[in-house]
């Protein structure tokens, strides 16, 4: 067994010839300078592509193939370099509808063992949406629909970032996920938490205890890939090897979740619209009590007080650790000039983050900026609480 670094949620943002795929996206990301990004500069194993559906970039993928750099493996998963698994996922908005009538929008990644399962999907999921070649585009189907078509192509489903405002299960559609998902709700074995929540926030809610966590960057640039991520222990890097640990079997499992101080995320508290500022009330308020507008986009920590069943946290005995982290670019007088010298010199942003002494840091870069890293590292910051779309600042 071997302990691997895993991000599951990366788009891609035009393809190899320039054809649009996710529109927020920059324009490099692309399928092969991601593998390039996680192999050269990120120190991750396993990388969660999940735009793989558009016929643009399953193009892309064969041509990748052809170069020689990577390759197929039967357990799932294309190797690059014998350094990186790339699973290939697509991210597929639902349509459900929810609390009181109310209909909504949820985001779901799923990941194929092969090539031909994901053009397989493709085919089928063309009929379903407008255009298949972007990226989460609206589809006609609920969840409850979508695991059974994923299930029909060998893939799992795991609901995305599911307490975010927009575009997710218990954000924008219903208080427990089993109201969607019925009978099948056991087939989902694991939930993305999203930027701005983390275990000890998720793990009041009693449904979630025989889920898995995993904490993803949905990176949509080159440098944000691994603001969050997962270890995992695993036998080999395949899709297979990736399953198991999820599901807890034959001795893999994610051993920990790495992620953001959910005060970081952009939507970690409610946010005035009208007024422009972040409602930080004890209790959740759907009125800005500065200005008394009802223009509000509800934070993930507010939502969760008000569907959560349990009156504290308690997380079941397999649970890994939740250590929060701190990505290069989030801290402030750490440059881009910065960043390039510490991952010319030591490889990766994995191995600055978790293994340097600040002696090491302070060769590169001098002490004040070693002093911020290692300060960073420790928890010994204060963080000002993101919401309504816009990052905490670390302070």
């Amino acid at each position: 067994m071997s302990e691997i670094f895993a991000d599951l949620h990366v788009h891609i943002g035009r393809s190899e010839t320039g054809k649009p795929i996710k529109i927020t996206a920059a324009r490099t990301l692309n399928f092969a300078n991601i593998a390039k990004e996680c192999y050269e500069r990120k120190g991750i194993q396993v990388v969660g592509i999940i735009d793989c559906a558009s016929p643009y970039v399953i193009e892309d993928i064969e041509n990748f193939l052809k170069t020689g750099e990577a390759y197929e493996i039967e357990d799932g998963g294309i190797i690059y370099k014998d350094k990186v698994c790339i699973l290939l996922g697509s991210e597929v908005e639902t349509s459900e509808v929810g609390r009181n009538g109310h209909k909504g929008a949820a985001h779901n990644i799923c990941f194929f063992p092969h090539l031909k399962d994901i053009k397989g999907f493709s085919h089928e999921m063309s009929q379903h949406v407008k255009n298949i070649t972007l990226s989460t585009q609206r589809s006609d189907l609920s969840g409850y629909d979508l695991i059974d078509l994923v299930e029909k192509y060998h893939g799992i489903l795991i609901p995305a970032h599911v307490f975010t405002p927009h575009k997710s299960y218990y954000g924008n559609c219903v208080d427990r996920l089993e109201e969607i998902f019925k009978e099948k709700f056991n087939k989902i074995f694991a939930i993305e938490l999203g930027l701005s929540s983390d275990t000890f926030l998720a793990d009041t809610i009693s449904e979630l205890e025989s889920k898995a966590f995993l904490t993803n960057s949905d990176a949509h640039s080159l440098p944000k890939i691994a603001r969050e991520y997962n270890k995992l222990e695993v036998k080999d890097i395949s899709f297979k090897e990736v399953v198991k640990a999820l599901k807890n079997e034959e001795g893999r499992k994610i051993v920990a979740n790495y992620g953001l101080d959910p005060k970081l995320g952009k939507y970690h508290r409610t946010y005035c619209d009208d007024c422009e500022s972040t409602i930080e009330t004890k209790e959740p308020v759907a009125i800005c009590p500065k200005c008394g507008s009802n223009q509000v986009t509800f934070g993930v920590f507010d939502r969760i007080e008000l569907i959560k069943d349990k009156k504290e946290t308690k997380s079941p005995k397999t649970r890994p650790p939740y250590i929060y982290q701190v990505p290069l670019q989030f801290i402030p007088g750490v440059g881009a000039k910065q960043i390039t010298k510490l991952l010319d010199h030591f490889g990766t942003e994995m191995t600055i983050l978790h293994k340097l002494t600040k002696d090491d840091i302070e060769s590169v870069v001098g002490e004040k900026v070693a002093e911020k890293i290692i300060k960073v590292r420790e928890g010994n910051v204060t963080i000002q609480a993101g919401g309504g779309g816009v990052y905490g600042k670390v302070k």
